[in-house]
């Protein structure tokens, strides 16, 4: 008897392109925000001779708290969507909105401003139009505000005035730059060029999103024979000639100029939370010709991020090298795996449970997730290029800075938990996922499949769809040390959560360019470190520290080490020891983050974390013993599995799990 596929709900699928198909109608996508689903619209007004667009969630927009909208089936959710927004809903938002943009116009006209960046306000995707019109109206009130304000307001005004960011970079600011975009899909050849430019430049800097991306053009590089080092966040390997340096984008250094720069995955500007770094390094870096690598849709950002920062711009876009096609119908069972395939899931837990299938096929597998670290995912993704292991099983970590030869992309669910719900994946992330199937050289055309019927229509609509452009303004900035001593000085204030609170709100007002990037993270642990008796530079770099305060072993490290640089005192590294017992997979991946963050402050105050080296070495042993662990679960399930004479069966997967393999019951 074969294992039975799973069909499609068709009635399912009808109610969903129905929803689809009226949020197409009147322009409108779902969003997340606060936790809740909420209906985001665009558009545009006249006010006089001036047309102003809009894109923001109406008043009535809010559809609902997530547990809420993940109980109501397609239909229920298109009639809550055809509640919301409508005809009338449109009528009612766009008479608020004209309300809001006459009383700009009015002030505007009396005082003589430029009333734009307070029009600005009324594009933001996420946010409530209530709540968009009352920014504007503190824009153009803060632009015809007099002088008389008090003399401390009016200097910390100033002193975080961000129409001049990208002239705080003045070694950059005072250079001819030109940029080149590369712009394509993934497998379009975008990196080879300019690592090519890179290799024979006399200088230059190759600025990744990943330490692993870091370390692979590294290698590259010197495998070009180019004087290069390494530098990374909790990592240095100096050239003592270098040349050329390969470094985490975080690590810019804008005061070393260069022949030329190659800036990856540009479209990572959007990112709420580390876009700030992109922003940074496009005014920043002091580079004669800049590349800039990246998605399509980042091309009218660059174009107005570069007309701003002042220099020349080329713009190349590429075509994906070899197809990528959509297989004609579901993978429907593990026992349909091939080498060469790669399963997506999207949380560590369904991966190894996935994993643990498809070593129950007979299969050798590689697992790549986020909370491997670097090494780790390379040393996985090496045995499935060497053929060590036929499929790998991965989350999104595999679609950018893993090159491995896949054939086959093929997606276990279509959901992902974003933080608040879980929801459909964005089609940009689909794209690159499924774009690491067919790699050019290796592949004549690349593959993609959902696991079951619903997963393989979403995914092939989702890899159908047209991507929004990237916004052309509104670019995120996060402060560094010499703005919030700027702040501290001209407010007075000492503490390091109000000056950072200080700084994204003077943004949202003064100046439409610029965003401040999501700095939630950091305000968390400012309210800790303000109460211990340390500089503002020492609570600014323990606030940046990449340690994660989900995890109560490092946010504890990270508040002892702090109190030792307090107290003056050496911090010691902790060598973890013991083995975790059941959970020892999950033990080692945060130990090795805790050695990366003792790594992290070494180089940054080696005087309280003074054993950085041997940090550095715990790290690599650990990533060893994760890596040796891996192969250990491997050969142990593959043993563990059920004799090949024993029938087995499929049952669904439930809420993107794996399919559970058993003993096929009786009848």
């Amino acid at each position: 008897m074969t294992e039975p596929t799973i069909a499609p709900d068709t009635a399912s699928e009808d109610a969903i392109g129905a929803l689809n198909a009226y949020l197409q109608q009147y322009h409108a996508t779902l969003v997340t925000t606060e936790g809740s689903y909420a209906v985001s619209v665009q558009g545009q007004i006249k006010v006089g001779k001036r047309t102003v667009p809009y894109h923001l969630v109406p008043d009535a927009g809010f559809l609902g708290k997530t547990g809420k909208w993940r109980k109501l089936d397609a239909a229920e959710r298109l009639a809550l969507v055809q509640l919301r927004w409508n005809d009338e809903a449109r009528e009612r938002l766009e008479a608020q909105l004209l309300r809001c943009a006459g009383q700009v116009m009015t002030l505007a006209s009396e005082h003589s401003v430029d009333p734009q960046s307070a029009l600005n306000a009324l594009q933001a995707k996420y946010e409530l139009a209530r709540l968009r019109c009352e920014l504007a109206l503190d824009r153009i009130a803060a632009l015809v505000a007099t002088r008389a304000a008090a003399s401390q307001a009016e200097k910390t005004r100033n002193a975080i005035n961000l129409s001049l960011y990208p002239e705080s970079f003045t070694l950059a600011a005072g250079m001819q730059r030109h940029f080149i975009a590369v712009l394509g899909p993934t497998n379009s050849g975008k990196t080879h060029a300019a690592m090519e430019h890179l290799a024979q430049a006399k200088t230059g800097v190759y600025l990744a999103p990943l330490r692993l991306l870091a370390m692979e053009n590294y290698q590259r590089l010197l495998n070009a024979n180019v004087a290069v080092s390494l530098i990374t966040g909790e990592q240095r390997k100096l050239h003592p000639h270098a040349s050329h340096v390969a470094s985490t984008v975080e690590m810019l250094n804008p005061n070393r100029a260069v022949d030329v720069a190659v800036i990856d995955e540009i479209q990572l500007l959007d990112d709420p939370d580390r876009g700030a770094a992109w922003t940074a390094a496009v005014c920043g870096v002091p580079a004669q010709t800049v590349y800039l690598l990246g998605a399509l849709e980042a091309k009218e950002a660059i174009q107005s991020l570069v007309k701003r920062v002042g220099g020349t711009l080329e713009i190349r876009e590429l075509q994906r090298k070899s197809p990528l096609e959509m297989e004609k119908a579901p993978l429907g069972s593990l026992k349909n795996l091939k080498p060469g395939d790669v399963l997506i899931a999207f949380s560590r837990r369904e991966v190894l449970n996935w994993r643990d299938q498809a070593i129950a096929q007979g299969l050798n597998v590689s697992a790549i997730y986020g909370n491997l670290s670097p090494e780790v995912r390379q040393a996985q993704a090496e045995r499935f290029i060497d053929g060590e292991t036929q499929v790998v099983v991965g989350t999104d970590a595999i679609g950018m800075g893993l090159n491995t030869p896949a054939r086959r992309v093929i997606f276990t669910t279509s959901s992902k938990w974003d933080g608040y719900a879980e929801g459909t994946i964005a089609a940009a992330l689909a794209k690159q996922i499924a774009g690491r199937a067919g790699r050019f050289g290796q592949h004549e055309t690349g593959y993609v499949a959902g696991f079951d019927g619903k997963t393989h229509k979403v995914i092939a609509a989702l890899l159908q769809q047209k991507l929004e452009p990237l916004p052309s303004t509104g670019f995120y900035v996060a402060p560094n040390l010499s703005y919030l001593q700027q702040i501290a000085e001209a407010s007075g204030q000492e503490r390091l959560q109000a000056l950072l609170e200080l700084f994204a709100k003077h943004i949202n007002v003064h100046d439409e360019f610029f965003l401040p990037a999501n700095l939630s993270d950091q305000i968390e642990k400012a309210k800790w470190l303000d109460t211990l008796q340390l500089p503002l530079e020492d609570r600014f770099l323990f606030s940046l520290c990449p340690v994660s305060t989900k995890i109560a072993m490092l946010e504890h490290a990270l508040q002892d080490w702090a109190e030792c640089r307090a107290r003056g005192k050496q911090a010691s590294l902790l060598r973890m020891e013991g083995r975790g017992g059941r959970n020892e997979l999950q033990f080692l991946e945060d130990t090795c983050k805790l050695y990366s963050a003792y790594a992290w402050l070494g180089y940054r105050m080696p005087e309280t974390f003074p054993h950085g080296e041997l940090a550095q070495s715990l790290m690599q042993s650990t990533s060893e013993k994760i890596d040796a662990l891996l192969q250990v679960q491997n050969t142990r399930h593959r043993q563990q599995r059920k004799p090949a004479h024993k029938p087995t069966h499929i049952t669904p997967p439930k809420r993107g799990g794996p399919p559970k393999v058993g003993r096929k019951p009786r009848t």
